[in-house]
């Protein structure tokens, strides 16, 4: 394909940038992504994954960007995501994220995954006798319905947010807080193909500690504190490592975010391996919405 032609088709062209009824014009941080997009000629909407009227063989490409709502629609939302034609990540990476027991399988696999213990709805519970630990559901965004417990004295606490999460049919997934979240902060690795479609490292931000209590079932984006962060030799090789075990190969994803924490001897493990609708803090690197609308034309 000539450049002139390669041009025209991105001029025709039409991305649909997914999202919710909570920001219909997309989540502040994708507007730059948004933007480049129209810059480069492209057609580009937000629209909800839920629309009964969005027509999404109209589009050629979707790409999942805000649609924070789908947690209690878990099941109509993965359906959802195999009827789209062109749907980036794709519907069966969609599928596996979604429930955060993929933890277990990579720890199986041998990566460094933070401790994570699963009570099924069926199970009964038996909380550690001290320590902080972390109580949420498998199904979650935005750090909904999760809560931390300072255990013996939050027992009664932790016991009834595990009954309130299994009475409701969901799986419960426990794990130690990890103390270095509180000066190190969390790490969060993002990566983008490059021109051959290879997922690369395109930037990464520190969080800052947001889990101060018991479960408070809110959900507030925007509410964490970020800055730039170069990530350390060990943060890398660990990213590389996860990326090396996504079902079907990482060089089918549009974006990948790696969030890691370090462990009580300092080595970084892995909270959340975020490839279906992360904040991906493109303003927090210059360049990075540019890169990340290039992949986008180069996969129309």
């Amino acid at each position: 394909m000539t450049s002139s032609t390669h041009r025209a088709a991105r001029e025709t062209s039409r991305v649909a940038l997914v999202t919710c009824e909570l920001f219909p014009d997309l989540w502040e941080d994708d507007h730059p992504l948004r933007d480049a997009l129209r810059e480069r000629g492209t057609a580009v909407d937000a629209v909800r994954w839920d629309d009964p009227a969005a027509d999404w063989a109209a589009y050629d490409l979707a790409v999942i960007r805000s649609p924070w709502d789908y947690v209690p629609r878990r099941a109509a939302f993965v359906a959802w995501a195999h009827g789209v034609p062109r749907l980036l990540n794709p519907a069966d990476i969609i599928e596996w994220n979604t429930d955060k027991r993929y933890l277990g399988q990579l720890a199986q696999a041998g990566l460094p995954v933070t401790p994570t213990e699963f009570v099924e709805p069926g199970d009964t519970w038996t909380p550690p006798e001290t320590g902080e630990w972390v109580v949420k559901p498998t199904i979650s965004a935005g750090s909904q319905d999760t809560g931390r417990y300072s255990l013996p004295d939050q027992r009664t606490l932790a016991e009834a947010h595990v009954t309130r999460l299994r009475a409701a049919g969901r799986t419960a997934m426990i794990q130690p807080y990890l103390a270095a979240v509180d000066t190190d902060g969390e790490s969060a690795l993002i990566y983008t193909p490059d021109a051959g479609g290879e997922l690369r490292f395109s930037h990464s931000i520190r969080k800052g500690a947001m889990l101060t209590g018991p479960d408070e079932g809110t959900i507030d984006p925007g509410s964490e504190q970020i800055t730039p962060r170069t990530p350390t030799q060990a943060e890398l090789d660990v990213a590389t490592r996860v990326l090396d075990h996504i079902p079907g190969g990482a060089k089918r994803l549009l974006y990948a975010r790696i969030d890691l924490i370090p462990g009580p001897d300092g080595a970084p493990l892995l909270v959340e391996l975020e490839l279906t609708e992360p904040s991906l803090f493109l303003t927090e690197s210059p360049d990075a919405a540019t890169r990340l609308a290039d992949a986008i034309l180069a996969r129309l």
